[in-house]
């Protein structure tokens, strides 16, 4: 028994098969250096033999194994490649998800740990096993997902939620996060932090910082009027009230909206659009911090560390500095 089997389905993203096992080859690397029991794994998918994943390239995988009682390995399950919501719906019902989906219901049910990340997290959904449990996802399919999961307290800024012995990561890179909260879990903090020096990763704990205004919409024409509204009035955002009144609708249908088509209200979907722009102008100007935080509509710069550290994990100089590595 491996202590992480990854579970690989047709068109998975490379990038989330890749990194879940580039950390945990350093992992291995690492533990052995230091005289630890290196973690195992393996690649399995419903059938077994070579998968193709997004973009042509293909992994060799073996059948994933019959789900046993009190299994102590982890299933790890990177996200799938789609464009849409539409498009997960149908992919969900091809005969590998409905095989890796009975799958999942059974490893938990035998008391196992699932990790998902991505559009991953809708297979776990549909195996019943995110049911009164706090779960996330990519930021963009958060709202598919507390559509058709009520039962789900659907956190969408958070990277990654830990419910139990449920594990779910936000957007395609948002694995690593969960691989290395495993090998912190698993390892210990030494190996997680020797991983994480080793390949340049660290660990967040919100996606605000990088939600993509233009994508905010999610197909809700009042969002897309609202999105364009706040961006172009920036730094002077009129006020919730003003907003709703603007497009002739109450606070509570236009909040109503808003948390339908992004999973946040609406003060937290204006502040994802200031932080947006925050992060544009400290990677591509030449604005000091306070020019960059008047910018987007904070008095002082204090404001705008504070947020900027809360969400992203680093201060404005660091997202800044991390944009000139290497340049001359």
């Amino acid at each position: 028994m491996k202590d992480f089997e990854v579970l690989v389905l047709e068109g998975s993203n490379p990038s989330g098969v890749a990194m879940t096992r580039d950390i945990l080859a350093a992992a291995a690397l690492l533990a052995a250096r230091q005289g630890e029991a290196s973690p195992t794994w393996g690649f399995y998918s419903p059938m077994g033999g070579d998968v193709r994943l997004q973009g042509g390239i293909s992994a060799t995988t073996l059948r994933l194994p019959g789900r046993v009682k009190n299994s102590k390995s982890v299933l790890l399950i990177p996200g799938i490649w789609v464009t849409d919501a539409r498009e997960l719906a149908e992919r969900i019902k091809a005969d590998d998800c409905r095989r890796a989906i009975r799958s999942i219901a059974a490893h938990v049910a035998g008391g196992g740990q699932v990790a998902a990340s991505c559009s991953a997290v809708f297979l776990l959904q549909a195996a019943g096993v995110l049911k009164n449990r706090q779960a996330t996802t990519t930021w963009w399919l958060a709202p598919e997902l507390a559509r058709i999961a009520p039962g789900t307290e659907v956190a969408a800024n958070r990277i990654l939620c830990v419910d139990g012995p449920i594990i779910t990561a936000g957007a395609a890179f948002a694995q690593s996060d969960a691989m290395l909260y495993l090998l912190r879990k698993r390892c210990g903090t030494r190996i997680a932090e020797g991983v994480s020096r080793v390949l340049l990763l660290h660990e967040r704990s919100e996606q605000a910082q990088y939600v993509v205004p233009s994508m905010l919409a999610s197909g809700d024409a009042l969002v897309a009027r609202l999105t364009r509204r706040v961006e172009s009035s920036l730094p002077d955002v009129p006020s919730v009230p003003e907003l709703a009144g603007e497009f002739c609708v109450s606070e509570r249908t236009l909040g109503r909206h808003v948390r339908r088509a992004t999973g946040m209200g609406t003060t937290g979907m204006i502040q994802s659009i200031r932080l947006h722009r925050a992060r544009s102008l400290l990677q591509n100007s030449r604005m000091n911090i306070e020019q960059v935080a008047a910018a987007v509509g904070y008095q002082d710069a204090t404001a705008l560390r504070r947020l900027m550290r809360k969400v992203g994990g680093a201060t404005p100089s660091q997202f800044r500095s991390s944009t000139n590595v290497g340049s001359p």
